[in-house]
């Protein structure tokens, strides 16, 4: 989520007419931050926080139909108004947020968790409360799952509110499906108008029989920033801590990304991918053709643009990150070339400025990367009017809008009275999961791996292009099946390393193999060696369980599962199609699921997921002011036995069950019933 400042925004023309000094005075901005806080001695705490998206949608249960629900600004108020009165009542709270499309919710916790293993339970407890909250916000024929994309997306009417008739305009998404804020509108125009067309996305249809189809053509940027996903920020003790934690939590990026692939569908075709990655990136590459490369460079600059709108650009402003800026991993111009081998493209003036100013090479090089790339948003009052000693505004217009694998968040600016917040590192390439369970399991599993790293002086790094490569795989169909990715294999303290890497299975990666003992057990090492309590242990192991078998491929990713699910649907035809009817039976097992309606074990194993319910969401009040009271103590009494005991009252809550046929799930026929579920063990 970017800086969702509210103004007027400007056109295109006037943000191009702005950008040299936009990008001049971020590196200003930067700079004041640096000098205010990289070296005042200051060690912050330990805190992170997560952010979970969510997509609305309309249920038709009569015709087995599902659409879109543009309704998200009415969900959100009812939703903030709901906080203001949990938070009085002292109901436990959180925090919503608009997105990109006008069908999606994002939530993060009110406050970032603390630094210590019990709040590694928080986060589940937290996602949990979000989302029954979310629930009691929905109409009786909604519903709000964790899936990556809606998977009809752009196939004819697939949006309600009530139901939209109007003209689809240029594009088969409309923009007036997006959120009305002004910072997705504003971004929208000005990616498309700086780059001369609308969005170009194409996706390489799934392979099967009788598959008519080889690709699937996408024109909106709707189809990238409509994907909803799963990020984690952490708050490091200082800079340096978190430079550190940006270089070497980068090349865990593609494994993640792996590990939580959930997209095997777009525009309501089966796709040869199982991520989001490839879509996002295509959908708001603002680059012309002389920036990609192609013959005439030169023909078309424009001074008024950054670079001229011709400098070469070797990827798109959603990618994976192009240097390291931590000290380690520069150390010496041997092992900066060895790991910084990839172009990172940079604003020469800003380079040589910000050098001039005694930055170091590593971090202005980073800088002036990010302001390379011209600015999509800028508000009129707000250009020159700001102060650069006293704001972030424009060095946060560059930084918020190159979305790469890793964000670096330097301090915001100053603010009387309120909370102190230091130097933060974003880990950006998971996807969204259906369950609060693999959502908190993943976030548990970043934060345990960036504690490890500090705690035991790990190695991760590895040459970017090798990330770079790992990136593609990750995305591939099955990839943690069937793909090995380049990995190091000494990740130990090392006086002079020599950034070997080896390719290696997903299960060697996170299990481990010979000498390298594995992502996971280097979870459990570190839980042993801060002497981790025994009921914090028991759900954090959980956690590592769930990665650890879906790394074997003993668990689906839920790619894998949605992939399974529609090729084994009756209506399926191996023509790589995804009908209404087949997304109806997958949205409403990925809600049942998800709420813990429905157990799937071939996703969470053993794994018992308390089913979520919105009553009660923002909590029951003890009220003494029963209408009544004589005749309800008089019905009470007659579910009390003649002994005068409570034993046989009776406090199930039938909304806790699905209406599954003799105990079956309507939708994919797995039992209901967790007691039914043969459990592995492990759990």
């Amino acid at each position: 989520m970017g800086v969702l400042k509210e103004g007027v925004h400007m056109s295109w023309a006037d943000v191009r007419a702005c950008s040299r000094y936009i990008r001049d005075h971020g590196a200003k901005q930067f700079m004041h931050t640096w000098r205010r806080t990289a070296d005042d001695g200051r060690k912050d705490e330990f805190l992170y926080g997560d952010e979970v998206e969510y997509a609305l949608v309309r249920v038709d249960h009569g015709k087995r139909e599902v659409r879109l629900q543009l309704r998200a600004a009415e969900v959100l108020e009812e939703l903030r108004g709901g906080e203001v009165a949990a938070a009085r009542s002292g109901c436990g709270s959180a925090a919503w947020h608009v997105e990109y499309g006008a069908w999606m919710v994002e939530s993060t916790p009110a406050g970032p968790y603390v630094g210590n293993a019990r709040s590694l339970l928080q986060v589940e407890e937290s996602m949990r409360l979000r989302r029954a909250r979310l629930l009691a916000a929905l109409r009786p024929d909604e519903i709000a799952p964790t899936m990556v994309t809606f998977p009809l997306l752009g196939v004819g009417d697939d949006f309600y509110r009530p139901r939209v008739a109007a003209t689809r305009g240029p594009t088969s998404v409309p923009d007036h499906c997006i959120c009305k804020h002004p910072r997705f509108l504003a971004m929208t125009g000005s990616l498309r108008q700086r780059r001369g067309h609308l969005e170009e996305i194409s996706a390489r249809v799934f392979p099967d029989a009788h598959t008519s189809e080889t690709s699937v053509e996408m024109d909106a940027m709707a189809y990238g920033f409509g994907c909803c996903c799963l990020q984690v920020t952490l708050q490091a003790s200082d800079a340096e801590e978190s430079r550190h934690l940006y270089d070497q939590l980068a090349p865990l990026a593609p494994i993640m990304l792996a590990l939580t692939s959930a997209t095997p569908i777009l525009r309501g075709r089966l796709v040869d991918s199982d991520a989001r990655w490839a879509t996002i990136s295509a959908a708001v590459d603002d680059r012309r053709p002389e920036e990609m490369g192609a013959p005439g460079e030169g023909a078309r600059a424009d001074p008024r643009m950054a670079g001229g709108g011709v400098r070469r650009m070797s990827k798109s402003r959603y990618d994976s990150i192009s240097t390291y800026i931590s000290r380690p991993a520069n150390a010496s111009a041997s092992r900066t070339r060895r790991l910084n081998n990839v172009a990172c493209e940079v604003d020469e003036a800003t380079f040589a400025a910000l050098q001039v100013e005694g930055l170091e090479e590593p971090v202005a090089r980073h800088v002036a990367h990010l302001l390379a790339r011209d600015p999509l948003i800028a508000f009129h009052g707000a250009v020159e009017e700001v102060d650069d000693s006293n704001s972030m505004e424009h060095y946060e217009s560059l930084n918020t809008t190159n979305w790469q694998t890793m964000r670096w968040k330097p301090p915001p600016a100053s603010s009387e009275g309120g909370p102190h917040i230091g130097w933060r590192t974003e880990f950006r390439s998971m996807e969204v999961q259906l369950t609060d369970f693999e959502n908190a399991a993943f976030t548990a599993f970043v934060v345990l791996l960036s504690r490890a790293i500090l705690a035991f002086r790990l190695d991760f790094l590895a040459p970017l292009s090798k990330v770079d490569e790992n990136m593609a795989r990750a995305q591939r169909v099955d990839a943690v099946n069937t793909q090995k990715f380049w990995f190091r294999s000494d990740v130990e303290p090392s006086g002079e390393p020599d950034d070997h890497c080896d390719e290696m299975t997903m299960s060697d990666i996170v299990g481990g193999k010979g000498a390298f003992l594995g992502l996971v057990p280097l979870c459990y090492a570190y839980l042993e060696h801060i002497g981790c309590d025994a009921e914090s242990f028991r759900r954090i192991d959980a956690y590592l369980i769930l990665i650890k078998r879906r790394a074997r491929g003993e668990l689906l990713t839920p790619a894998s599962w949605m992939r399974r699910v529609v090729q084994e649907h009756p209506e399926y035809k191996r023509d790589s199609v995804v009908t209404q009817g087949i997304a109806y039976d997958l949205l409403r097992a990925c809600d049942e699921i998800g709420r813990g309606q429905q157990a799937c074990p071939c996703l969470l194993g053993g794994v018992e997921v308390e089913p979520i319910v919105a009553e009660g969401a923002f909590g029951t009040q003890l009220r003494t002011e029963p209408q009544d009271p004589a005749g309800l103590l008089r019905r009470f009494s007659k579910r009390v036995s003649s002994d005068d005991s409570l034993d046989s009252f009776d406090s199930t809550d039938a909304s806790c069950t699905s209406g599954g046929k003799d105990g079956m799930s309507p939708v994919l026929g797995l039992p209901l019933d967790r007691k039914q579920v043969t459990t592995e063990g492990d759990v």
